[in-house]
């Protein structure tokens, strides 16, 4: 773990920035208090395509069974018993 204050941080910004990027952790500090972490973005996900949804919407259909409520029918059915 390296500390760096704001002024250093300020005027060493693109060395501390390869070092993160090179997996060191880079704290910078205020008052002698860490305030700040530099560290490398996360990369994105990879994009949804419709071969993605294909294959969700196969296992999903796969799964259901047709004697299963849904949601609202089993409330509704919960409710129904209480009262009687």
């Amino acid at each position: 773990m390296d500390t760096h204050s704001i002024v250093e941080a300020k005027n060493q910004l693109s060395q501390l920035i390869d070092r993160a990027l090179a997996g060191e952790e880079v704290i910078i500090t205020r008052h002698g208090k860490p305030v700040v972490t530099l560290r490398p973005v996360e990369k994105p996900p990879r994009r949804i395509t419709q071969a993605d949804i294909d294959w969700l919407k196969e296992r999903r259909d796969s799964r259901l069974r047709k004697d299963t409520l849904d949601a609202g029918m089993l409330v509704s059915q919960m409710r129904d018993e209480e009262w009687r």
